[in-house]
């Protein structure tokens, strides 16, 4: 039977790379004609560094207002703190800069805007599947700051602080219009945090290359990106200054979304992912660094041919993929495994029946009928 699919293109209009992003968001800003821009940044760049104020200073009057109090996992309350102040401030286009919080912060709060959204309770009506959602008119610009890539999705994950789930928002127009990426501006994030979203990154790569799903358009994408950020990593990490190496790692970043913006599905180490890290405040980049390599040891029987163009594309032709990230990973000093972050397996039971909820687990290229298998996992990642 002929293969067949279809791949969605989205409301992005256009990325910029290699280019000072202070000098960019203000051309951006100008060329749409924006006379309130909000920005929602960092607050470590803020408080510590001139990068913001570069920003501010190449924006001039433009510049309405600075949030800078996002926390890991974009809470719901924080998400709606950033609203109210974009709106009190007349935003008509927001700009992050920052890590994916903040990015899918954003995004959030452009539904917000549109939507009259005031508390974090009201948030539960946007929840797909939301009707009579309406899309969002303050258009957002990104520079990231991590390589986790959520600036390329129309997706958002938010914690319900009540009850330490990440819920996913979703709407095509929740896309950043631009993003940026200047190599630059990653020098100031801690190299465990560069680090550990590339392997956030690699596991786009590698989860949209081995699911079911897949189509050639996609797997172009992830083989180079994969190729981009594995080489990439190791060069940021022997030598932190190296501003191609780091433009190299943004781009895999870049490409590792095309699997999933294609709609090509994540699979178990996305799904388990979400929950260690709403639950116990674990960071994505370390959830994918954890589970990726048992996720791919429990899936080699459904996919054991594409696991093997994985284990190629990486320098290793012939090995185990799942042997060969677990020894990439460590390479590059991250934690492999859950007992690292003292997640030990009393836990295990919360977090398999929660896993279950996810988007993801249900599409593994291995199929998952119940929690039972989730632990096998966990097992293997103990």
């Amino acid at each position: 039977m002929v293969q067949s699919g279809r791949v969605a293109f989205g409301k992005m209009e256009e990325v910029l790379f290699g280019v000072p992003a202070a000098d960019a968001v203000a051309a951006q800003a100008r060329a749409l004609g924006a006379h309130r821009v909000f920005l929602m940044v960092s607050g470590t760049l803020n408080r510590e560094t001139d990068e913001i104020a570069r920003v501010r200073l190449a924006l001039g009057n433009l510049c309405a207002g600075v949030f800078d109090r996002m926390p890991a996992h974009t809470p719901r309350e924080a998400v709606i703190a950033a609203a109210n102040q974009a709106r009190e401030a007349g935003a008509d286009l927001i700009v992050t800069i920052g890590g994916g919080s903040i990015t899918d912060a954003a995004k959030t709060v452009q539904l917000c805007l549109a939507n009259d959204i005031c508390t974090a309770e009201a948030l539960d009506a946007l929840r797909p599947p939301a009707t009579g959602c309406k899309p969002p008119v303050v258009r957002q610009i990104s520079v990231p700051t991590t390589l986790s890539a959520g600036e390329f999705s129309a997706l958002a994950g938010v914690t319900d602080e009540r009850t330490r789930v990440k819920e996913l928002f979703a709407h095509p127009m929740m896309i950043p219009r631009t993003v940026i990426l200047d190599p630059a501006m990653t020098r100031h994030t801690p190299e465990w945090l560069f680090l550990s979203t590339g392997i956030r990154a690699v596991d786009h790569c590698v989860e949209g290359f081995c699911s079911l799903e897949a189509n050639p358009y996609a797997d172009a994408q992830a083989l180079r990106g994969l190729s981009l950020l594995t080489r990439g990593l190791v060069r940021v990490k022997a030598d932190p200054s190296d501003l191609q190496a780091r433009l190299d790692c943004q781009i895999g970043s870049w490409l590792s979304m095309g699997p999933l913006a294609s709609g090509v599905p994540m699979g178990a180490s996305h799904g388990i992912g979400y929950v260690l890290g709403a639950v116990f405040g674990i960071p994505h980049g370390h959830t994918s660094c954890i589970m990726l390599p048992a996720v791919m040891r429990w899936n080699k029987g459904a996919n054991a041919d594409r696991q093997a163009e994985i284990a190629t594309a990486m320098g290793h032709p012939g090995e185990d993929a799942g042997d060969v990230l677990d020894a990439f990973i460590g390479g590059l000093g991250m934690p492999r495994s859950l007992g690292a972050v003292q997640v030990g397996p009393e836990a295990y039971d919360r977090i398999a029946a929660q896993a279950m909820g996810t988007p993801w687990i249900p599409r593994n290229p291995r199929k998952i009928d119940g929690p039972a298998q989730v632990r096998e996992i966990l097992a293997l990642a103990a």
